[in-house]
């Protein structure tokens, strides 16, 4: 194909998106839902299997005493007690209740000065480090049967439901986006129907002078992944904002987690968003002028 059909092509293509805007907005609108869940589930997934992954590495655990029961006294004779374990380290670390409380300071805000003075609701804590986490349940039921102790930390339980959720977020996140494909398909195959109508006249015309029926497809395949590639700028820098916020709130409520920095999935997510909304284009283009391509000269003109 010579340079000066491509371009001609190329410019047909654009001309389609700009003489349908109504319609090619829509279509971006559609698009750009279906990529921004899909790169959220997907941002989810990524930041659930790095928190269970360090949750999992951890081997230290938070021991609770019983709170308004045990002194500060009677919680280092426990932390003695708990030491003297044959799978707890030496190096356990005792947090009194009003050290828990000042560790919650900038969380709580105005909330910190009304709880100062009755600081007693929180438990003494004492964080301790297993040497060996095979002996995990051996562990936990020879702490938990020590006197004054109330219960203590079991990451496992947190990794199963992370586990659960990061499995519910991906088999909903699965339909929503299989859904939103059908309408995004749909809805671009009627992009291009409209512009093909409008152009049915000069389409029956090239027909009738042997134009080729991929010479007349290119500039709605083009057509169709224009709208594509704008959707997937538009999702992309969306979903970094909506990202950037979300870790903020998240971190409001719950300082302790560390999320990976968007700038690591940028262009993975970039190049994906590009090449799934361009093949979502293209597909819609061919899906739509397949159909009336079969039609001739007149025929063409009676849609």
């Amino acid at each position: 194909m010579k340079i000066s059909s491509i371009k001609y092509l190329a410019k047909e293509g654009i001309r389609n998106v700009w003489s349908n805007r109504m319609m090619s907005i829509a279509s971006v609108g559609v698009l750009v839902s279906c990529l921004l869940l899909t790169g959220a589930a997907m941002l989810f997934s990524v930041n659930v299997s790095g928190i269970m992954k360090d949750i999992e590495q951890e081997n230290s655990f938070k021991v609770y005493l019983e709170p308004r029961v045990v002194s500060t006294l009677e919680a280092i004779e426990i932390g003695d007690e708990i030491q003297q374990l044959p799978n707890v380290a030496d190096n356990a670390e005792f947090v009194s209740a009003e050290e828990g409380l000042e560790q919650f300071k900038d969380v709580l805000g105005d909330v910190y000065g009304e709880l100062e003075e009755g600081e007693d609701f929180l438990p003494h804590c004492w964080i301790i480090t297993m040497e060996d986490l095979s002996k995990y349940d051996e562990t936990k039921a020879q702490i938990e049967a020590i006197d004054g102790v109330a219960e203590m930390s079991d990451h496992r339980d947190t990794v199963q439901t992370l586990n659960q959720l990061n499995q519910l977020v991906g088999t909903a996140g699965f339909w929503i986006v299989l859904i939103l494909s059908i309408v995004s398909l749909f809805i671009i195959a009627n992009t291009v129907r409209v512009t093909m109508f409008a152009r049915r006249k000069e389409i029956s015309i090239m027909k009738a002078v042997g134009a080729t029926n991929w010479f007349i497809r290119i500039p709605f395949i083009i057509e169709g992944m224009l709208i594509g590639l704008l959707s997937a700028l538009l999702a992309t820098v969306l979903l970094d904002l909506l990202y950037q916020g979300a870790i903020s709130a998240v971190n409001g409520l719950f300082p302790f987690f560390a999320f990976i920095p968007f700038s690591q999935f940028f262009w993975p997510i970039l190049l994906s968003f590009v090449v799934a909304g361009m093949v979502f284009g293209a597909l819609g283009g061919i899906i739509s002028i397949s159909k009336y391509l079969r039609k001739e000269g007149g025929n063409l003109l009676e849609w």
